[in-house]
């Protein structure tokens, strides 16, 4: 399954604990504009609300060919289709301070669109600075290997 869309912020600003696959109730040119690639779910979070799960402020653009029907608002609220013990593991998971439900990516499986979810938690400053040091380290690491490999060849 190849994802449409990646929110790498997520990755940068939450230590990604737990995922989760949820389906997402869409209209019909949501769906194609989804499959066109226009989707942000760069500020975009999860919240439970009377067992049920909300995906709030995830963008879809309008799909392009469409001429002269009602526009949908982009931000608007969409419900996440998930079983009521993966409600509950949620909201058990979620309510713990400095947690949230962020979403990772979105995909086509068996001609549905999902989300996938996780539990997070919110990184401080320092935490960030260390991530973007390993990575720098790892990356020099790779280079250093790749070169001495070409090298005693």
């Amino acid at each position: 399954m190849k994802p449409i869309v990646v929110n790498r912020k997520a990755g940068h600003d939450y230590f990604i604990h737990e995922k989760l696959e949820a389906g997402i109730c869409l209209l019909g040119t949501e769906v194609k504009s989804l499959r066109e690639g226009r989707i942000n779910l760069k500020d975009s979070y999860v919240r439970l609300v009377n067992h049920e799960a909300f995906l709030i402020n995830c963008h879809i653009s309008h799909y392009s060919k469409m001429q002269g029907h009602v526009e949908i608002d982009p931000t608007r609220t969409r419900k996440l289709l998930l079983k009521q013990e993966e409600i509950e593991w949620l909201i058990a998971k979620g309510q713990r301070k400095g947690y949230t439900i962020v979403p990772l990516s979105i995909y086509f499986k068996k001609g549905f669109a999902k989300v996938e979810i996780a539990i997070a938690e919110g990184k401080k400053l320092y935490d960030k600075r260390e991530t973007i040091k390993r990575k720098m380290h790892d990356r020099e690491t790779q280079k250093a290997v790749k070169y001495h490999q070409q090298k005693n060849r």
